[in-house]
């Protein structure tokens, strides 16, 4: 089953599904043709294309348009808000090649500020899947829902048996209570590689898939606050506005103190690269992760050490 083929099934089971591209046809090339009239292609116009879409949802029908993240959620940010957001539509945005699968694409086109900017409309969910089978999982419920959603499309391979699929409910790999790594989107799989590479060296790691963004798992991420010694943040955005913002709200929301370790784009672009390059380049392979987390632990157990002996 790949992402074209169960939007297809989806939207031949009802009528009232309208699929909208902005140009952008790789991931449904074969579908114009098959649902006719249940489809428009405005061209090269992410802002128009989201007015109709909102029309649309207006008249009964669910709109899920698509075109590259980054224009998405940038060029078309205004009518996302005020069109979609405001009223609270039904309308799904699809955004392609988000986070570093932008690959080889300059700055222009990487959406790295993608999940603060749609977080930041009341009313906009986001799901952000780890691999094509989790966004099939999660697809006919995200498409379902009555409300706004901002999905990262992500047709990377799976190297997991996901869960079933609950908005707001991550998925948990793992109880370990040294580590917990929180990670959404195509850095999946090097957080489960981090932890395998963990595991073999004795720390005890629960990897937490969070699948969507917003709603969020409090729940869990409380949990893993409590329970942990450290907790890592894993994301192919920038710092500001991720889930390091997020744990760092729900935190404080909560009157919770937590040692936290984040991985994400600090105040710049990432560098240009086919994908298992980029990830190496920028030091977010599971190796990369596992050494670099394995020493922060040790560090700050050394340094709890020497504050306990201090005190004695």
């Amino acid at each position: 089953m790949t992402y074209e083929n169960q939007l297809l099934e989806i939207v031949q089971s009802n009528e009232r599904y309208m699929v909208l591209t902005a140009e952008n046809r790789a991931a449904i090339r074969s579908l114009p043709q098959k649902i006719k009239k249940q489809f428009i292609d405005t061209g090269i116009t992410e802002q128009t294309m989201i007015g109709i879409a909102a029309g649309l949802a207006l008249r009964g029908r669910i709109p899920v348009v698509h075109a590259l993240a980054t224009f998405l959620t940038m060029r078309a940010f205004e009518f996302i808000r005020t069109d979609v957001g405001i009223p609270n539509l039904p309308v799904k945005i699809v955004g392609s090649f988000a986070g570093f699968l932008s690959e080889a694409n300059g700055p222009t086109h990487q959406a790295i500020e993608d999940i603060a900017l749609m977080r930041g409309i009341p009313n906009v969910n986001i799901f952000s899947p780890s691999d094509e089978a989790d966004m099939l999982r999660g697809l006919p419920k995200v498409l379902a829902s009555s409300e706004p959603f901002y999905i990262r499309y992500n047709n990377l391979r799976s190297y997991v048996v996901h869960d079933n699929f609950e908005i707001g409910r991550a998925e948990v790999f793992g109880n370990g209570s040294n580590i917990a790594i929180l990670v959404h989107g195509a850095l999946f799989n090097q957080a489960y590689q981090a932890k395998d590479n963990l595991e073999a060296k004795g720390i005890g790691v629960r990897l937490i898939n969070l699948r969507t963004l917003k709603p969020i798992d409090e729940e869990i991420i409380l949990k893993a606050v409590d329970e942990c010694d450290l907790l890592v943040t894993v994301e192919d955005h920038f710092l500001t506005g991720g889930i390091y913002s997020v744990l760092a709200e729900i935190i404080t929301k909560h009157q919770r103190v937590a040692n936290v370790f984040p991985f994400a784009l600090k105040d710049r672009w990432f560098k240009p690269a086919l994908l298992d390059d980029l990830i190496h380049y920028e030091g977010f392979t599971g190796t990369q992760l596992a050494n670099r987390i394995e020493e922060k632990l040790f560090n700050n157990k050394k340094t709890n050490y020497y504050a306990e002996w201090s005190n004695t």
